[in-house]
């Protein structure tokens, strides 16, 4: 039986072709099936072409699709006529107000993020991971949405599928640099488990206990966003306990394969 597309929709992004996608409805077999997107920075294959192919014409049919090779950066780029799908910049984040250009970025545990002026007709689709996030990397979309011609006062955004705290575990040295930057972004992390202490000859040595961390304060503390919570939509999907329905990057946090994400597949 064909499996079809798992496409979610953010009624924040009404009127504006766009979907986040699982991973069901491709063509790619094993471990890596079935709506497998990354190309690991190798020439694309048929079956990549075919996904591809399958997106364009459930999300916006006709249009040219245009991706990254993704580095877990802030950086943003502006997608034009020009855009070379064979040379693409390394980067997290494109901007367009070119019609009939389908933009998209690969996740796994991390936040897909996809903007829109309606107005002004400039949308943007971000890959915030934590480095990304932290850095700015949704600033630097918004910064490249306002040189087209958006208005951040009309800007509305919607975050898709990604893992959520309790699914993820870091070291107080992690909490660290996110306190650095901003004091107030301790409150996204509360205590984890400690795990057990390992054995070791002559005595036994307990790691620090580990935090559960949520996203960095990256909407709100600056008002990047400038806009009331209403119009910054969460997806209620959570990439951890719902697999199949999380970004087809297979990254290795999210269903523990080998397949790390290194710059999310590309």
């Amino acid at each position: 039986m064909t499996e079809t597309l798992t496409i979610l929709r953010a009624t924040a992004l009404d009127g504006v072709a766009h979907g986040f996608l699982g991973r069901t409805g491709g063509v790619t077999t094993g471990p890596t099936a079935s709506l497998d997107m990354g190309r690991r920075g190798l020439p694309p294959t048929l079956e990549l072409q075919e996904n591809q192919r399958r997106v364009i014409a459930a999300i916006a049919p006709g249009s040219r699709f245009a991706t990254l090779h993704q580095v877990h950066s802030p950086k943003a780029v502006i997608v034009d006529t020009d855009w070379d799908e064979d040379n693409r910049p390394h980067a997290d984040a494109l901007v367009t107000d070119r019609p009939g250009v389908l933009l998209g970025i690969l996740t796994a545990d991390c936040a897909p993020v996809l903007f829109a002026d309606h107005q002004a007709g400039v949308v943007a689709a971000a890959h915030a991971g934590w480095k990304g996030a932290l850095h700015g990397v949704t600033d630097a979309t918004i910064a490249r949405m306002e040189q087209l011609g958006a208005d951040r006062s009309r800007i509305v955004a919607a975050i898709g599928p990604c893992i959520a705290r309790a699914s993820y575990e870091v070291d107080d040295a992690f909490l660290a640099r996110f306190a650095a930057t901003d004091p107030a972004n301790e409150r996204f992390f509360t205590p984890g488990k400690a795990p057990p202490p390992p054995v070791r000859p002559g005595g036994l040595c307990r790691p620090p206990p580990r935090r559960r961390r949520g996203p960095p304060d990256r909407g709100t503390r600056r008002g990047h966003l400038c806009r009331p919570r209403a119009f910054l939509q969460l997806s209620p999907r959570h990439a951890r306990r719902r697999p199949r329905l999380r970004a087809p990057d297979f990254g290795d946090r999210i269903d523990g394969m080998t397949h790390r994400c290194d710059g999310c597949g590309n």
